[in-house]
């Protein structure tokens, strides 16, 4: 079921003209054996949101009751891969009462009508790999697991075939807590897509979804359902063989995939090792089209933690060097960002409030993956910064300047960065003078690190 806005329908059966006396329903985005999903227009706000609307049945207080349960699940969870929840209620002006879901409306598509046009270019589908993965961490690590991981519970973004795909997972609607799941005697989730031990009639843990997550992404390269056919048909196919991973592909993605399908649990990689593995394979993907030496993103982050510079309290030696970098280059934005798995950290920010931004937007993320100064005159006229909100977005800066903080074993941990709201051409004098405050930056860390070693050692 979709919450996306495309391929619109008329409003078919009889709904409220205000679903909770808010939401005045415009089209129907996708219909499944207990919902119906509308494009609404939210009266209070002005904006337009996805509204599930649970169908009523003969037993209304079990099924409120389970529906409700969806509500409070979702209003648990907050994560740019998860579709958001806004709002829900339950409508009363029907015989029976029947509970709602407002959630963000996605402008875009689902992977399962995409994949209608063929399979996606193989750097996208390391995207989507990348996206979806995040996501089943962050609800892994509250005990949830999704168990219904398919193309039309993979909602993407954009459809611009230059531009890298956002995903989001949607539809917890059978979703469930891990101690609950285990519990359970019976099967849930789409046939063609169900995990062997699922198929099987075993539970549906976490791993689980990692094998969902595999036949997706394999029928997103190849364009093929692999385990097509009826419930029963679909289902012993998987317990008799591995899916067929073709060997065209390049070897990184064939260990992949080959991993996340496996038929043992245990050999299935958790949600976090899958994230850095699809960003590594993005990382290699980059550096081919940049002309640039490959890193090696595992190793990067090992070297980022002996470094421990995360979430650590602000330090005078790193505000008094963006403050410099500002100063001198001219421009009112400088910070020094460290770039972890999903996110960049701002150890030290000159000129803006924020402490953190997710890993995507964030202009410094580019100069770790390449490793060199970026510099970007003007964000409008950047065949990437144009699509980055941070240049793109309300944010309104348009130049920027960063050089890449080598460690003293080679990794590249962040970049000092400076930013202005004009555009500007840079100077060679003003790319060596941020280089040479770089070094101040990265004799800093060393400095640090070797004390906190010392300190160590002495206790």
């Amino acid at each position: 079921m979709s919450l996306v806005s495309e391929t619109p329908g008329p409003v078919a059966e009889a709904v409220p003209a205000l679903i909770g006396g808010r939401y005045a329903p415009v089209e129907v985005l996708g219909r499944g054996g207990a919902a119906t999903v509308h494009r609404a227009v939210d009266q209070l706000l002005g904006r337009q949101v996805a509204v599930k609307l649970f169908t009523a049945h003969a037993e209304p207080d079990a099924d409120v009751r389970a529906q409700q349960e969806e509500a409070r699940l979702l209003a648990s969870l907050n994560h740019p891969s998860l579709v958001t929840l806004l709002d829900a209620g339950v409508e009363r002006s029907g015989r029976s009462p029947q509970v709602f879901l407002v959630l963000e409306l996605v402008q875009g598509t689902d992977l399962k009508r995409r994949l209608q046009d063929g399979p996606l270019p193989i750097r996208h589908v390391a995207h989507i790999g990348y996206d979806v993965a995040e996501g089943l961490d962050y609800i892994h690590g509250r005990g949830i697991v999704h168990r219904d991981v398919k193309p039309a519970n993979v909602l993407l973004s954009t459809e611009d075939e230059a531009r890298r795909p956002r995903a989001k997972l949607a539809d917890f609607g059978i979703a469930g807590l891990v101690s609950a799941v285990a519990q359970e005697e019976f099967t849930t989730g789409t046939a063609a897509y169900l995990s062997p031990e699922q198929a099987g009639g075993g539970s549906a843990g976490p791993s689980g979804d990692v094998y969902s997550l595999g036949l997706v992404l394999l029928q997103a390269i190849t364009g093929r359902v692999e385990f097509p056919g009826g419930v029963v048909e679909s289902a012993l196919a998987r317990l008799d063989r591995d899916p067929v991973v073709p060997d065209t592909l390049p070897g990184p993605w064939q260990k992949l995939l080959r991993a996340m399908t496996a038929r043992d649990t245990a050999d299935r990689p958790t949600p976090s090792e899958l994230a850095i593995a699809f960003r590594q394979l993005i990382i290699e993907s980059e550096a081919r089209t940049a002309g640039v030496p490959t890193l090696n993103e595992e190793a990067r982050l090992a070297a980022l933690q002996r470094y421990d510079l995360l979430d650590t309290p602000p330090e005078g030696a790193f505000d008094r060097i963006t403050s410099l970098a500002s100063r001198v280059i001219g421009l009112p934005v400088s910070t020094v960002s460290i770039v972890d798995r999903n996110r960049i950290w701002f150890k030290s920010h000159h000129g803006i409030d924020a402490e953190q931004i997710g890993r995507d937007p964030g202009l410094c993320a580019r100069v770790v993956e390449t490793g060199r100064t970026t510099a970007i005159p003007d964000g409008r006229l950047d065949p990437v910064a144009c699509t980055n909100p941070l240049m793109a977005g309300d944010s309104g800066l348009r130049s920027y300047l960063g050089v890449p903080l080598m460690s003293s074993d080679g990794y590249v941990l962040g970049s000092l960065s400076v930013a202005g709201y004009e555009p500007r051409e840079f100077t060679d004098a003003e790319v060596q003078i941020l280089e040479s405050l770089g070094a101040m930056v990265t004799h800093e860390m060393d400095i640090r690190r070797a004390t906190r070693r010392a300190s160590l050692q002495r206790d």
